[in-house]
Formats: C-alpha cells, structure tokens, sequence
C-alpha cells in the first residue's frame, strides 16, 4: 500500500505535463516531476532514514506512473483527434 503514493504522484505529474505544448519543457517538467515525486514518497514514508537506496525504487515507480498516465492521456486525445475528423468530413444529407 505504501507503494500507491509514488505511482499516483507520478500519474499526476504524467498527466499533468501532457498540458504543456512545448515537448522540451514538458520532457524536463516530466523529468524533474518524477523526481521530486519520488523523493518525496521516500521521504513520507520514512524510508530515506534508513537508507538512500529507496529513492531509486520509488523514483522508478514514480516514472512509471507517469508513462502510463503520459500513455493514456495522450490515447485520448488521439481518439477525440480521430473522432473529430471523421464527423467533419462526412457528407451530410
């Protein structure tokens, strides 16, 4: 359960990137994102007491949620982008 946080924290951070229209600096926002997602799940949790180590586990599922979140947002826009132009080059009668 403890491993939810890092994974939602860069769901959002996925997400919220895919608003930004300039592809460097949404890759940079998507990068620094996800570490501070990460080291702020370590640092929740109380695992950077123990050892640093930890970081590199949550930093990890931090970037996957955001690829899955990245993955999805941008599977809907391709499908209303697809919908979109066919209901517009249709013939209506």
């Amino acid at each position: 359960m403890q491993e939810l946080y890092p994974v939602m924290a860069g769901a959002l951070v996925g997400a919220a990137v895919m608003f930004v229209p300039i592809l460097w600096l949404r890759t940079l926002l998507f990068v620094v994102g996800c570490i501070l997602a990460g080291l702020s799940a370590s640092f929740i949790s109380g695992e950077l007491e123990e050892s640093w180590d930890f970081l590199s586990v949550d930093m990890l599922l931090a970037w996957v949620g955001g690829l899955i979140a990245v993955g999805i947002v941008s599977g809907i826009r391709h499908r209303a982008e697809i919908a979109r132009f066919f209901s517009g080059s249709q013939n209506k009668r």
